[in-house]
């Protein structure tokens, strides 16, 4: 029994489905062990402040939120497409009555 291809959408979606994930889990363990690291054990005069947040706060929190703004942003616009769904055949149509 042979099976039958994927549809281009389905394929599109799973490919832009994965890159996310990859983005989303990256950002995940450069935070978490960023301010793992960063943040645990340390005196109040070992702390320094960028832009009014604790150093480890602003690279470990802040800046991967804002590089992932930028990159989701350049992916929305640039990798991500819109296909045609194909012709409707009257599907979802409600009836007069």
């Amino acid at each position: 029994m042979s099976e039958l291809p994927d549809n281009p959408l389905v394929t599109s979606a799973r490919r832009e489905a994965i890159v996310v994930a990859l983005i989303w889990l990256g950002t995940m363990l450069y935070t978490t062990f960023y301010c793992y690291v960063n943040g645990s054990n340390r005196t109040l005069d070992d702390i320094t402040f960028v832009l009014g947040f604790p150093d480890w706060i602003f690279w470990g929190v802040i800046v991967p939120w804002y590089t992932c703004l930028a990159i989701s942003a350049a992916f929305a616009y640039g990798f991500m497409r819109d296909d045609p769904l194909g012709d409707d055949e009257g599907h979802g149509e409600v009836a007069d009555g």
